[in-house]
């Protein structure tokens, strides 16, 4: 309760005494204590705000009193906008080109920022001269002929329903109201661009800044559940998310100040301890008064000052207020504020009408002394209520030394947009002037006539009309009368002294692309000071570096996430992706999954291991056939060369060393040569091989049968069938190579996706099947010879080389079966050094089986190598 307390002495001093009426009576309503009337031939009337007032609740027990408190409640920082009404006046009727031979005179009503007094004013504007009679008016002198409404919604809201009645235009600024009825609509125009284009605007900004969890207090209006509807849903759709959504009590009676300070106190707690760091608030004028409360609070109820730590971004709709009260409370929470507002433009001569208000005109203002008394915090010398201590108010005081929170001098955006609506209606009556009364009235006393009878003329005008103001901008207003306008981006810097400067940091249009416009790098922008000028991160939690992708959490808002490192083969290149994606075929993710590495070209090279270790071992398996091939030309007539067919052993072996040397085909770089000759070498050269192992078994097989007397089959043993064995089977195989070679021949080929991380530049068979055909046949014609020396393996000694063709096709054809699966599993330039490891040991399996025991008798055991050595048989 000591807290409350001491917040009603703060929020009200002096103004709890309330002054009952003794008996009810007939009597004419409340007078307006504050308006200002300057006569002319047109008058504009302007329904404003600049005067607070807390009602007690009317339970119609009573009259109402006429007064409520001791002490109004003046907002100095909107008195601007009264000004610029004035001043708009004064400079129309200053110019020829404008209304000439007429003068613009004002009206301005102040409606307390309540419903009540909104009403009344709009409805004496066609009440008596001295009674309130409404709908009774026959003087049309002071009949207006267009009404400026402001700086709440609400006081849009509540003077359209009693002026649209009688189709008079209106101009409405501050803050949009919610208009269903289309009669009305009609009959009013915002001097507010598009919200949605506003609502675009923060949405990009947040985006720029990657702010992605935020937190937003609203005002609990129609105007505030409707922000709340189109923000919500679009910034969603942007990756945006809400911490909370929270709304502003409101002090509308004062009854209900102790509730409204302690919802107040709850959203304050609930705001300083979220982890966004950037709040947005959508409100109105009287709602910057709720806000300004937050270091009274903090200090009163001893929580820690947290507001500076917190970035706020203000729509347009509010403007900066206070009560005489708040003068001296701290505004330190501001600093570094970002701000929406309504594009403006600094008008020339507006400060030095400002400098020369003053309280001591004899024409000037009703309320000037008021706000004169609460600006300088001062008395004059005939008042009542000045306070024994209060100065005196000389009227010479300057306004330009007073602080900005209490007073600004420079034209803000309301006042801007207040100065234009007067203008507005000035230029349209111009085009009333000039075209739409030329035939229908003669003189300028019947032309004024006609006009106010008939005030909804105006609006057939005022939304086509289009001018540059004086500061040199185009004022117009597009079908559904919203003025066309962009908005400005501020930034606030807050002063020791309590002054403060706005400054424009970006722009955004507000015809065409609404995105913003930054003026100033973001460098230059000022933060709240706890950030230390560092751009603050408002994210609910760390981003994913890249790398890692997001994973949502069950349960909770889609900005807050897990992060989850990306499957292999994959990359994330940025902060926080949703997905992980592949590297293109020519490239290859690095260690930390976030960079994709050109893929290095590779084969199999001589200059690297394994091609050093396969040539050298066919050099010198070549070599090794050289030198077995020239011992059998050495020993060519010795008897053991003679009995194994010498012709037909010369071309087995140099069909082995033609075997070891197309190996090296394999190795280097692939160009089209070496694609199309090396499997075709390999099929022909080995087909060869083959065919000399299978004549060899052949002859021995028909050497024992011709030793049979009686037999035919001795013709058939010699030169001939040999060759024809050779030459037959190696033909076949050679057709098998034309074919594919015609169909589809082998050529070089980058092969990017066998390797992960390598190029490998290979020959691509072109066909397959064809290969595998070229295998196939050499399986067949090895197994036809170990079938055949199998069976002719029990054969006597002197021809028993059956045996050892039987083990070198048994190697054979093992390593040849155990290719296939193997080059089947194998990659890049290994799959070429399986094909030549194959090429190699079956090569050296027919060399060592079948040539190796010859050699061994030829050299070391030449005892052996004589006829009748050779004729002898194994018992």
């Amino acid at each position: 309760m000591v807290v409350f307390e001491a917040l009603i002495i703060v929020l009200l001093p002096r103004v709890m005494c309330m002054i009952p009426n003794d008996k009810c009576s007939i009597s004419e309503p409340l007078p307006f204590l504050h308006q200002q009337y300057e006569p002319g031939e047109l008058i504009v009337v302007g329904i404003l705000s600049k005067v607070y007032i807390f009602y007690a609740v009317m339970d119609f027990r009573e009259a109402p009193s006429s007064n409520l408190f001791d002490e109004t409640l003046v907002m100095t920082p909107i008195y601007q906008q009264f000004l610029a009404l004035q001043f708009a006046v004064k400079e129309i009727n200053e110019n020829p080109h404008i209304l000439s031979n007429h003068t613009l005179g004002f009206h301005i009503y102040n409606s307390y920022f309540t419903a009540t007094w909104t009403y009344r004013a709009s409805l004496e504007l066609f009440c008596a001269k001295e009674k309130f009679i409404p709908n009774y008016r026959c003087d049309m002198k002071k009949r207006p002929i267009a009404v400026i409404g402001g700086p709440t919604s609400a006081v849009g809201d509540h003077m359209t329903t009693i002026l649209s009645l009688y189709k008079m235009s209106q101009f409405i600024y501050g803050s949009t109201p919610e208009i269903n009825e289309k009669a009305q609509v009609v009959l009013y125009q915002q001097m507010f661009p598009n919200v949605h284009h506003e609502y675009n605007g923060i949405l990009q900004l947040m985006l720029h800044f990657q702010w992605t969890w935020i937190g937003m207090v609203y005002t609990n209006s129609e105007n505030g559940e409707r922000f709340v509807q189109d923000v919500v849903p679009l910034f969603s759709l942007s990756g945006i998310c809400f911490a909370f959504i929270e709304t502003l009590p409101a002090i509308t009676y004062s009854n209900n100040i102790f509730s409204s300070v302690e919802a107040g106190i709850e959203t304050f707690k609930l705001v300083m301890r979220s982890s966004a760091n950037v709040v947005l608030i959508h409100g109105e004028a009287e709602d910057m008064i709720i806000l300004r409360i937050i270091p009274t609070v903090s200090q009163v109820e001893e929580i820690p000052l947290l507001a500076n730590v917190k970035v706020w971004v203000l729509t347009a709709q509010m403007h900066f207020t206070s009560l005489p009260f708040q003068r001296n409370d701290d505004i330190d929470f501001l600093h570094g504020a970002l701000s929406f507002a309504i594009h403006s433009r600094e008008v020339l001569g507006f400060r030095e009408f400002l400098q020369m208000r003053k309280p001591n005109m004899k024409k000037e203002d009703a309320i000037i002394k008021l706000f004169w008394k609460n600006a300088f915090e001062c008395a004059f010398s005939n008042s009542m209520n000045g306070g024994k201590d209060a100065a005196i108010c000389t009227g010479e005081e300057k306004l330009e030394n007073l602080p900005s929170s209490v007073f600004e001098m420079d034209m803000t955006s309301h006042s801007y947009n207040v100065y234009n609506a007067v203008f507005a209606v000035a230029h349209a009556l111009q085009d009333i002037q000039a075209t739409i009364f030329r035939y229908q009235a003669r003189d300028c006393e019947a032309k004024l006539n006609l006009l106010k009878q008939h005030p909804w003329k105006l609006n057939q005008l005022v939304r086509k009309v289009s001018f540059n103001n004086t500061a040199g901008e185009k004022v117009s207003f597009s079908q559904n009368g919203e003025l066309e306008a962009g908005f400005d981006i501020m930034n606030w810097i807050v002063f020791p002294n309590q002054s403060f400067v706005r400054v424009r940091i970006g722009r955004i249009n507000g015809m065409g692309s609404q995105e913003i416009m930054f003026s100033s790098p973001d460098e230059s922008i000022v933060w709240p000071r706890r950030f230390n000028q560092v751009q603050p991160l408002s994210l609910c939690n760390r981003k994913c570096h890249s790398g890692y992708i997001k994973k949502m959490i069950e349960s909770k808002p889609f900005c807050c996430y897990d992060c989850l490192q990306c499957p292999d083969g994959k990359i994330a290149n940025k902060e926080d992706m949703d997905d992980c994606f592949h590297c293109s075929e020519d490239q290859y993710p690095n260690n930390s999954q976030d960079l994709c590495l050109p893929k290095p070209l590779t084969f199999l090279m001589y200059k690297e291991i394994l091609g050093t270790i396969l040539a050298s071992s066919a050099i010198f398996c070549s070599f090794i056939t050289i030198v077995v091939l020239w011992i059998f030309i050495n020993h060519q007539d010795t008897s053991l060369v003679k009995a194994n067919n010498r012709n037909l052993t010369y071309v087995l072996l140099f069909a082995l060393l033609l075997s070891f040397l197309c190996t090296l085909l394999f190795i280097g770089q692939p160009s089209k040569v070496t694609c199309i000759f090396r499997q075709t070498a390999f099929g022909i050269v080995f087909s060869v091989v083959i065919s000399c192992v299978l004549a060899k078994t052949v002859i021995v097989v028909l050497a024992f049968m011709a030793t049979k007397p009686g037999t035919k089959i001795t013709k058939w043993v010699g030169k001939k069938l040999a060759m024809s064995v050779v030459f037959g089977c190696s033909f076949v195989q050679g057709i098998i190579c034309t074919v594919w070679l015609i169909t589809s021949p082998p050529f070089p080929d980058a092969n990017m996706s066998s390797m992960a991380e390598e190029i490998v530049l290979e020959c691509n068979e072109g066909s397959n099947y064809m290969f595998y055909c070229v295998l196939g046949y050499l399986g067949f014609l090895a197994f036809v010879s170990f079938i055949v020396a199998f069976l002719a393996r029990k054969l006597p000694n002197v021809f028993n080389e059956a045996k050892f063709i039987t083990f070198s096709m048994l190697i054979f054809c093992s390593v040849w079966l155990s290719f296939v699966p193997t080059y089947l599993s194998t990659k890049g330039k290994y799959m070429v050094a399986v094909e030549i490891f194959s090429i190699i040991a079956s090569s050296v399996g027919i060399l060592i089986c079948i040539f190796f025991p010859k050699c061994f008798v030829i050299i070391w055991r030449p005892d052996l190598n004589k006829k009748e050595k050779l004729s002898i048989k194994n018992h």
